[in-house]
């Protein structure tokens, strides 16, 4: 939509008037002045009044009077000299081939000046009449006065319109600084929210492996000590020690996930895997549960890297955990690791199966259909971590439903 505001239009409509009212003076000085006279002042206010808004169309209309003027024979008015408003404004403001046409035009004029001049046409005078006489004059003494005459008549045409080109240059480089200088900008803000959005991800992993530790962890322990809890019903009751050794290992429980709770949350690299026998002491945790673990080794054990040995350890702890929870107490938990001959180019499986409370008629992967929870979906980020992967299944074993979880680490 046009922006139809007075700051937009009253500049050109000021020039428009200033010159109209030049043209009206004029003619009311020479009494003899026909009215043609009168509508090429008015076209060339109009034409000047447009320099800026329509550049092509007063560019029109000047040469439109201007052939008219000619073939009427009405002379050239000092008004006329507006003519180097229009040549501005096209320059200035009029697209690529207003300008191109604007620039031919001033050569143009020249050869049209000069060939009347050339002709001897009488009506090509000014009319105001000391003007007239100086130019009769000149006639009579030099025919360089001509020439003098015909270059200052360019001048009205030449410099407004190199000007105007001038101006319209600087202005393409303030714009184009201007551009870069968003640009630039543009691209710094996208650099700011790129490394926020960075930073929130990093946020988002960092606040997800929290999550995960602490579920590991705690997960872990209270599952086991409420093992440990529910095994104490069954004591006899003339067998004190035992409901102490009972109470001993509840409490070594508490005070091992404690601390490892509290290196979690206070942002501590996970040492677990570097204590010497923390594989056994989450076995003894489930034994100490009432829960029978059987351990078997496929292949000879063998150091395993820090990041994949932490992988591993809260692996099995999770596993370890879920058997704890949906496994049948009068059932074993069986736990088998595959180690890699050689060197680490091939995975590290460990297997933990437990008979499961729930039947089952099918061999089937493991489908949750209610929204997982954090054993499941933490155990896939640590292992896709180190380029491994998670198989869980329920299955048919002996006639016994059997839960079977196969991770594999590289």
């Amino acid at each position: 939509m046009r922006d139809l505001s007075p700051s937009r239009w009253l500049p050109d409509f000021a020039i428009g008037t200033t010159v109209l009212a030049l043209a009206v003076v004029e003619n009311l000085r020479d009494e003899y002045a026909p009215h043609e006279w009168l509508l090429v002042g008015l076209t060339f206010a109009v034409a000047a009044g447009l320099a800026r808004l329509a550049p092509g169309v007063a560019l029109v209309l000047v040469w439109a009077c201007c052939l008219v003027q000619l073939a009427s024979g009405v002379p050239v008015l000092l008004v006329q000299l507006s003519v180097s408003v229009v040549a501005f404004g096209c320059a200035r403001w009029g697209r690529e081939a207003t300008v191109v046409a604007s620039g031919l035009s001033i050569p143009v004029a020249a050869l049209i000046v000069l060939a009347i001049e050339a002709s001897g046409v009488s009506q090509l005078s000014f009319t105001v009449a000391t003007l007239h006489e100086f130019s009769a004059s000149a006639y009579r003494f030099s025919d360089r006065l001509v020439v003098g005459a015909l270059i200052i008549g360019l001048l009205f045409l030449a410099v407004p319109w190199l000007t105007g080109l001038a101006l319209r240059a600087l202005a393409r480089a303030r714009r184009s600084e201007l551009r870069q200088g968003e640009a630039e900008e543009d691209a710094a803000k996208a650099q700011r929210e790129t490394e926020q959005a960075r930073e929130i991800a990093r946020l988002r992993d960092e606040q997800a492996t929290l999550a995960t530790d602490v579920h590991d962890v705690v997960g872990h322990s209270l599952a086991v000590i409420l093992a440990q809890a529910e095994s104490g019903q069954f004591l006899p009751d003339d067998d004190p020690d035992a409901l102490k050794r009972t109470l001993a290992t509840i409490a070594t429980s508490a005070r091992s996930s404690l601390q490892d709770v509290r290196r979690v949350l206070s942002g501590t690299p996970d040492q677990v895997p570097a204590r010497s026998g923390a594989f056994e002491e989450l076995l003894e945790g489930v034994r100490a549960g009432g829960h029978d673990v059987v351990v078997s080794e496929v292949g000879t054990p063998q150091p395993l890297p820090p990041e994949l040995e932490v992988v591993a350890h809260r692996v099995v702890q999770e596993m370890l955990t879920n058997a704890i929870r949906h496994g049948r107490r009068d059932r074993p938990v069986r736990v088998e690791r595959h180690w890699p001959e050689g060197s680490w180019d091939r995975d590290l499986r460990i297997e933990v199966r437990n008979v499961d409370q729930y039947t089952s008629d099918e061999t089937q992967p493991l489908h949750v259909a209610h929204p997982p929870g954090q054993g499941l979906e933490g155990m896939r980020r640590r292992l896709d971590a180190v380029g491994g992967r998670l198989d869980v299944r329920r299955r048919q074993e002996a006639g016994e439903p059997t839960f079977t979880t196969t991770p594999g680490c590289r």
